[in-house]
């Protein structure tokens, strides 16, 4: 039976299915509200599909499901399958490393210590916490708080009472009652156990409440230092939680997802709110290895944080609905309040997850990265091929004295000096920037036509706004070269990138690696330009009139301005005194140059 056949004795159920290749390798799990009708999508209008989606289906050599009660069934399943396959073309997840737990242990005494490890055992365990420092911090916390012990014996009440245990150093100096020695009762150690556990889980309103009535209790029994103990537990715990989670006023439970699309990449956070304070948040990356719509991947997100943290609360705040329902789970969209602010947060968060696995990725392997803004910048302009080869343009000038231009050049991203030009405008008299700008323009590509036609840059970016663009773009037409190259002008007031023809111009993301790349190499252009042109404006200060004299050189002009310090002090000087520098014939010359306006 082939594929095709297969297929279509799919049941019409909600379910997941699975593809496996020649060699039985599954390559491909997905899910499906109704198995029949989303399997046909794939071999009933190929042309529909991507390109890897076609790669994909031209691999599939078998077909397989599995019917299951409900989609939320069915979103479990099929994150099950992807762990356990590790499917070729699935959205996997990019973090390989391991995220740090709190351990409260199963023993009768237990021990609060942080783990990278979460091992069956009955132990209790809380996270996974995206940030180390967090968790230790909460370690700490409770342990200068509560007595815990910290020694790693395996601590029974029978060994207590036949005395198997000596206390430790812990004890002497009053981090631990000595439980090992039975200064502690069980009840006692595990009352400071449960609220440990009740403040991981997000009971801080709870158990200050508790410690607020003993408080009171304590103070009305003129028990005043231990009422001073509970206040003080207090005013700690206020003030750690204070520095170390946001707290909402809406106390209600909520689970947060946000998610962020860069190309083939999506990158999640998650933010767990219990009794209205923030207590995990976690960032995942996804790579998309196929075609796959927003609400699936946000689907697949979900399901990874429930098989990670347990079940979800009953409102979950998200920016889109997934593409399943949840028995028992409301989806909100929030407009406004707190629980937008809650998803302003989160997304905030993504965003930072994102550009850190940005930096990392220049980093650990710039060409990948960019190859990337490459990519987008491609993405962001609309041309059909990559900006490898990119020259911007940049004129200068004050008052149209010494005008100049410059060109610098980059390739595949960064910037290639060797190949950076100056120019001196030669056919424009006074400060006309869109002439000059069209000058330099015929110029530059007239001589690389002639010398290195195949040398020529997929983008040309022009500082400036309308004016210099269509002059620029005026002078490539001259040349023929307007259907060869992209030309575009980036107005620096707001960032806009103007393109010819178009009356609106166009606002790329500030926060994007397209624009960022587009504003260094304006940026450089006018570094390049503004140091040639002060350059020029120097020589020309120091040139002085000395040197518009027949026969001075710039020895003489040196000599004469050492001895005298100034022009105007040589045109005072005796011609006879000049004469002992100069001779007496070049002297004269001098004498009467320097003074003729008088």
């Amino acid at each position: 039976m082939t594929v095709k056949e297969k297929i279509a004795l799919f049941p019409h159920s909600p379910g997941v299915y699975r593809y496996y290749d020649s060699e039985g390798t599954v390559i491909y799990v997905g899910k499906a509200k109704d198995l029949h009708k989303r399997v046909a999508q794939y071999f009933v209008s190929p042309d529909r599909l991507n390109a890897k989606t076609r790669i994909l289906v031209s691999k599939i050599a078998d077909a397989q499901f599995s019917v299951v009660d409900s989609e939320a069934d069915a979103l479990l399943l099929e994150n099950n399958l992807i762990k356990q396959y590790k499917p070729r073309y699935n959205i996997l997840l990019k973090d390989s490393k391991t995220y740090p737990w709190i351990c409260v242990t199963a023993d009768e005494f237990p021990k609060v210590y942080i783990t990278r490890r979460v091992v069956r055992n009955g132990s209790s365990y809380f996270g996974p916490y995206s940030s180390a420092l967090y968790a230790r911090s909460l370690v700490d916390f409770f342990r200068s708080s509560y007595p815990l012990r910290t020694c790693n014996l395996k601590m029974t009440s029978e060994g207590i009472l036949r005395g198997k245990y000596r206390p430790c150093l812990e004890f002497h100096i009053g981090r631990c009652r000595g439980c090992c020695v039975g200064k502690i009762s069980k009840k006692e150690y595990g009352d400071y156990i449960n609220e440990i556990k009740n403040l991981l889980k997000g009971g801080l309103g709870d158990v200050i409440q508790g410690y607020k009535a003993l408080m009171s209790e304590a103070a009305a029994a003129l028990r005043f230092e231990e009422a001073q103990v509970y206040k003080d537990r207090i005013e700690a715990l206020e003030k750690h939680y204070s520095k170390s989670v946001i707290v909402s006023a809406d106390e209600r439970d909520a689970d947060v997802f946000s998610l962020i699309f860069d190309g083939t990449e999506a990158f999640g956070n998650f933010l767990r709110v219990r009794g209205g304070a923030i207590i995990q948040s976690l960032n995942l990356g996804f790579r998309l290895n196929i075609e796959e719509e927003r609400e699936a991947v946000l689907s697949e997100f979900i399901a990874e944080i429930e098989s990670k943290f347990g079940d979800l609360a009953p409102l979950v705040v998200v920016p889109f609905l997934p593409d399943v329902e949840i028995p028992g789970v409301e989806f909100r969209i929030p407009g406004r309040g707190d629980k937008l602010a809650l998803l302003e947060l989160s997304a905030k968060n993504a965003k930072e997850f994102h550009f850190n696995s940005i930096k990392q990725r220049e980093r650990t392997n710039p060409d990948e990265y960019r190859s990337m803004v490459l990519e987008e910048l491609r993405k962001a302009l609309g041309m059909k091929v990559l900006p490898e080869h990119m020259e911007c343009f940049d004129n200068s000038n004050i008052q149209g004295t010494n005008p100049v231009a410059s060109c610098v050049v980059f390739r595949g991203g960064v910037p290639s000096k060797k190949d950076y030009r100056r120019f001196k405008i030669k056919t424009v008299v006074g400060a006309n920037d869109y002439a000059s700008m069209k000058e330099v323009v015929n110029r530059r590509y007239s001589r690389m036509l002639a010398e290195a036609p195949d040398d020529l840059p997929q983008l040309v970016v022009i500082d400036g706004g309308k004016g210099q663009l269509d002059f620029a773009y005026q002078a490539l037409a001259e040349l023929g070269l307007t259907e060869k190259l992209t030309v575009i002008g980036l107005a620096k007031r707001l960032e806009e990138v103007i393109r010819v023809g178009d009356p609106y111009p166009l606002f790329i993301d500030r926060n994007s690696l397209a624009l960022k790349v587009l504003q260094q190499i304006r940026d450089e252009a006018h570094r390049f330009g503004i140091t040639f042109h002060r350059n020029l404006r120097s020589k020309s200060q120091i040139h002085s009139a000395l040197r518009d004299i027949k026969g001075v050189g710039e020895q003489t002009e040196s000599r004469l301005l050492l001895h005298y310090g100034s022009v105007a002090r040589i045109a005072s000087a005796p011609v006879s005194d000049l004469a002992a520098f100069v001779g007496p014939a070049l002297a004269r010359r001098i004498h009467e140059a320097l003074n003729a306006s008088e």
